[in-house]
């Protein structure tokens, strides 16, 4: 069963419930245990009333009166004391007699065959037990604020160890190396192993980070210098004038394969060491920089194959942003857009809090528009040798910055993707 109410609520619920039920069940004892022993007081006094009437009829003595609040009839009786019609049908014993909206207690006796009843008003009675109602009501009102109070207390003591640990994972960094552990602050109890166990996770977690960036640092770096190689070499083939057309295009098309695989390596690394707080120390620019530069890049494939290229530059502030990052989801987006456009065209527009890339492809269905941005998930239909990785690299670069990107689709087909910057620096 899954609750909504915090823990703490739940402690001042169930204190609030045990005690509704117990000062209840308390109040109802003494409601009856008071109004039955009442009754047993009244019956046993209005039993000897009835007797010392009984005696006095006996000695034909009526100089005794019934007490004021008391009315005596019996069968045969003259003037007010013939038995009315309304108490004939009463068996001996001790009843209850409504008469003209007022109650009474009755004690009859059947002596011979003649009746004799033995009426007295219960108004005290009834106003006693209304008193004894209130106080009831208002101690069991008072209890159950009591027990919501008591338990808003002890709520808050059971609740402070966690209420403190939750605030230490939250705002203080355990993931980094030097950042002091959990448990040492707590006692040997439930939150003790809670702190405990989150120590061992979190220190799983540094190593296995740790070793993520160690790799990533590594593989970038030791990818630099044949990419260097690389880059140089097309260099010297390009300034070979025997080089023919074709070859010339051919070593054009690794210089820029080159070109994107050392932007993607430093976008790696930047990555890799994650400290957004280091972002100031990167290369800055503007969105339309970027976008013209990569502009410059990505102009002749697309054009070689037939599409239309649109830049709307807008009107935005003059916002810088890490170059290399920003680069790198803008070229991602774009080298999506040319991979799945077969006819039509791919608009970049600039928007004053970010920019947005369009085609005219083939789409994303959209029961995978979500997972497109997840590692290894491509579109249906699958070209190239891509891995999926450009959209996952594009989710992880915004997340790392505080960006956002979405997508969304174009009628009557292609694809809309929408990037939101915040701001990194003005000038």
């Amino acid at each position: 069963m899954e609750f909504k109410q915090s823990l703490a609520q739940r402690i001042i619920i169930a204190f609030a419930l045990m005690s509704a039920l117990v000062a209840g069940a308390f109040a109802m004892g003494i409601v009856a245990t008071v109004h039955l022993v009442e009754e047993k007081l009244i019956s046993a006094g209005l039993g000897g009333d009835l007797q010392r009437l009984l005696l006095m009829d006996t000695v034909s003595d009526w100089s005794h009166r019934p007490e004021p609040d008391q009315l005596f009839y019996f069968s045969g009786g003259q003037g007010d004391f013939e038995l009315p019609k309304d108490l004939r049908h009463l068996d001996t014993g001790f009843h209850e007699v409504f008469r003209e909206n007022l109650s009474y207690h009755a004690m009859v006796e059947i002596v011979d065959g003649r009746h004799y009843v033995l009426l007295q008003d219960q108004s005290d009675f009834e106003e006693r037990e209304r008193v004894l109602f209130a106080v009831v009501l208002v101690g069991f009102v008072l209890s159950l604020a009591l027990a919501v109070f008591l338990g808003w207390v002890l709520a808050r003591k059971v609740m402070a160890p966690v209420v403190r640990l939750a605030r230490q994972v939250r705002h203080r960094d355990q993931l980094l190396g030097l950042a002091p552990p959990l448990a040492p602050d707590y006692a040997a109890d439930e939150v003790g192993e809670l702190a405990v166990a989150f120590d061992a996770t979190l220190g799983r977690l540094r190593q296995a980070l740790s070793r993520e960036r160690l790799f990533t640092s590594d593989v970038s770096h030791e990818l630099r210098t044949p990419l260097m190689v690389l880059a140089s070499s097309c260099e010297l083939l390009l300034e070979n004038p025997a080089l023919d057309q074709r070859g010339r295009a051919q070593v054009e098309r690794i210089a820029r394969a080159c070109e994107e695989m050392r932007e993607l390596v430093q976008t790696f690394l930047m990555l890799a060491r994650a400290q957004r707080e280091d972002a100031s120390m990167s290369p800055q620019q503007s969105v339309n920089q970027v976008a013209d530069g990569l502009l410059n890049l990505w102009r002749e494939p697309i054009e070689t194959k037939g599409l239309r290229l649109i830049f709307e530059p807008g009107h935005q502030q003059n916002t810088f942003y890490n170059a290399t990052l920003l680069h790198a989801v803008m070229g991602n987006l774009l080298r999506n857009a040319l991979h799945y456009t077969e006819r039509g065209f791919i608009r970049l527009t600039v928007t004053t809090d970010g920019f947005m890339v369009e085609d005219s492809g083939v789409g994303i269905p959209e029961e995978k528009r979500e997972a497109m941005f997840e590692p290894f998930v491509r579109g249906t239909e699958k070209r190239g040798e891509g891995l999926g990785l450009g959209l996952s690299l594009v989710q992880r670069i915004c997340e790392n910055q505080g960006w956002s990107v979405s997508l969304t689709t174009m009628e009557p087909n292609g694809c809309r993707f929408v990037v939101k910057l915040h701001l990194a620096h003005v000038s």
